[in-house]
Formats: C-alpha cells, structure tokens, sequence
C-alpha cells in the first residue's frame, strides 16, 4: 500500500494542476490539455470497468472481490471516481458515521447523520461538557477525514455544531476534478 501521506500529496497536485489549466492563455492549448487529461481517464475508466467485469464474472467470489475493493481507501477512490464503487454514497457516508462515532464519542462528543440533498451531507456535531474551542476542532476534522474518505464525490459537507465553515482547505472534491476538465469536448 502506498504511503498515505505521499498519496495524499499526490492527490493534491493534480488538483492544483487540473485547476492550472483554466489559466493556460491560449484557448487551444487550454483546449488540447483538458482533452488530453480527459481522454486519459475515459481509458481508465474503461479498463477499470472492464476489470470490474471480469471480477464480477466469477460469481460469489468475485462479488466477494469487489466487495474488499471497496472498502480499500486507495482503490475505492478509484472506483468512486470512476463511477463503479459497489456501494452509492448515502451508503459510504452513513458506514463512514457509523465508524467514527465511537471515536467521536471518546472525544468528548456526538455526532449525528442529519440527512442529503443531493451530494451535499449534514450532519451534527455535538461537543459535550465543557471541553475547549480546540476540541470541537479536533472533531471536526477528524469527521472531515473520515466523511472525504469515504465519499470524496461529496459536494458539500455541512457540519452543524461548530462554529467555523466547514469545509476542508485540502480537499477537493471529485466533482471539481471532472468539472474543470469536463468541459474540454473530446472528439
């Protein structure tokens, strides 16, 4: 597996890049990246598909495949990307809770599901007695984390409870990486 941190890291920069090419001065040249970069994940997209397939073709056992394909951070990212994760996002997002509420709870909190509107999550943090400014933070974060990993095609993640604007400053959603580029048309 690769470091997490390293991978991260990686993540990061192509976003970077991808929102770089919006500044690339000349239209054709802008034109010709966007296509490029598209072109590079319809192929993936096909052959991730196409693996998926294959896998799924072996019955139970390959059921069973996907099935740990998607609950790997790495490879379900991939999937999510790629439109072929085995769970939708509700799902992702209402496991995601399930597992760092204990976590929350240890921390000096609560943490509720509010609902969806579409690909934006709400939910609803609860600090409990009287813990300082610093662990509602630390909460929040840690819920941040969890919920991107498990459903980085969120748009939105609206965290009532806490003060500040939710939102992760590292984060870019899915949508933005295929938003910036999708507007390229590829002939």
């Amino acid at each position: 597996m690769p470091n997490d941190k390293d991978f991260q890291v990686k993540v990061q920069r192509i976003g970077e890049l991808v929102r770089d090419l919006e500044n690339i001065a000349d239209p054709e040249s802008r034109a010709s990246a966007k296509t490029l970069v598209q072109l590079l994940l319809d192929l993936h997209s096909v052959g991730l598909e196409r693996v998926m397939e294959i896998v799924a073709s072996s019955g139970d056992s390959g059921d069973r495949t996907i099935d740990d394909l998607g609950r790997d951070p790495l490879v379900s990212s991939l999937l999510v990307l790629y439109g072929l994760h085995p769970l939708d996002m509700e799902s992702r997002v209402v496991q995601a809770v399930e597992k760092i509420q204990p976590r929350v709870r240890k921390g000096g909190g609560e943490l509720e599901l509010v609902g969806f509107e579409g690909n934006v999550v709400r939910l609803r943090l609860h600090v409990i007695g009287h813990a300082c400014g610093s662990t509602a933070k630390t909460l929040k974060s840690m819920v941040e984390e969890a919920l991107y990993e498990a459903a980085p095609d969120m748009t939105t993640l609206l965290i009532e409870g806490v003060d500040e604007e939710s939102g992760s400053a590292g984060f870019v959603p899915l949508g933005k990486l295929g938003g910036v580029i999708a507007d390229a048309s590829v002939s």
